[in-house]
């Protein structure tokens, strides 16, 4: 079994630039895989994503940056397709592509981009997802003649494709997810108990099937928020089943069941209520929690 993929996600508040830098760096320092941003371009009390992600992958050595993810609305696929490139080149290769749909359409419309209903976004993900790929990789010149996108003779970047995570919600963008992508982030913080999780991840493991793929190959990294406790919890989840949170042992408890009777890839930690965790937080579940459960799976 592979060793599960463990991440922090950072906060884009501006008034918390300089902080999320320092956390990214330490996070960086101790081990983890992952730093992940949030894509909210239509507030302006927001950092650009893909500014504050190059900065963070300039100022580390080997952890991968995430959009979680990007609001492909706002981002057209070609462009969108050179920032990962050069991203990737600047780094090493240190960077996911995360894509979704487009969810806060009022919002997304504020700045300009045409509202599309449901069907279409969807449509519009699907081949965003093959454009990217098709301007990666080095070759000659691509047309690309879509529904959404048209690119005439464009020469690709000599940079492998990043490999592709989706935040699918809806039934037709899981079916998506399970054709084309390599991962997933289940929407809404919903853990592997959840039954979003039970009723989504058979979507994406159908079309994969379909498309003649081992839906396997389609990773599930799970957004995880709560609280890390000095003592245990008597209920480490709450009346409804989400995960609360608690000590380190509790934690490393549930992400080792996750990862070895669920399947679960990766985890990427929030502070409750979904907020960037302070340095205190970060420390525990970094020189912890992760590597009792690294520890714990290679046991098996």
């Amino acid at each position: 079994m592979n060793q599960p993929l463990f991440g922090v996600s950072v906060s884009t508040a501006v008034e918390a630039a300089r902080e999320s830098l320092r956390l990214a760096t330490l996070a960086d320092r101790d081990g983890l895989d992952l730093v992940t941003v949030s894509d909210h371009p239509y507030y302006g009390g927001r950092l650009d994503a893909y500014s504050i992600l190059g900065v963070v992958l300039g100022a580390t050595s080997s952890i991968t940056g995430v959009v979680s993810v990007s609001n492909l609305p706002t981002r057209p696929a070609p462009m969108l397709a050179r920032a990962v490139t050069s991203l990737s080149a600047l780094s090493g290769g240190r960077i996911v592509l995360g894509l979704g749909v487009g969810g806060l359409w009022d919002d997304i419309a504020r700045m300009g981009v045409e509202r599309l209903g449901p069907g279409a976004a969807v449509r519009a993900f699907e081949e965003a997802i093959t454009l990217v790929r098709e301007l990666s990789g080095g070759g000659g010149p691509m047309t690309f003649d879509g529904e959404f996108y048209q690119v005439d003779a464009l020469e690709p970047a000599p940079v492998p494709a990043a490999p592709v995570w989706t935040g699918s919600v809806g039934p037709k963008s899981l079916a998506v997810t399970g054709r084309l992508a390599d991962g997933w982030f289940p929407g809404h913080a919903a853990d592997w108990l959840s039954e979003r999780y039970r009723t989504s991840r058979p979507v994406i493991d159908e079309a994969a099937l379909a498309a003649g793929r081992d839906p396997a190959d389609v990773a599930t990294v799970y957004n995880l928020p709560g609280e890390i406790t000095e003592a245990p919890l008597a209920a480490p989840r709450d009346r409804e089943g989400r995960w609360r949170g608690g000590s380190v042992e509790q934690w490393t408890e549930e992400l080792t069941g996750a990862v070895l009777e669920h399947g679960a890839s990766g985890f990427v930690y929030f502070a409750p209520g979904g907020r960037a965790p302070d340095e205190a937080a970060l420390g525990r579940w970094a020189r912890e929690i992760v590597p009792a459960v690294r520890a714990a799976v290679a046991a098996g």
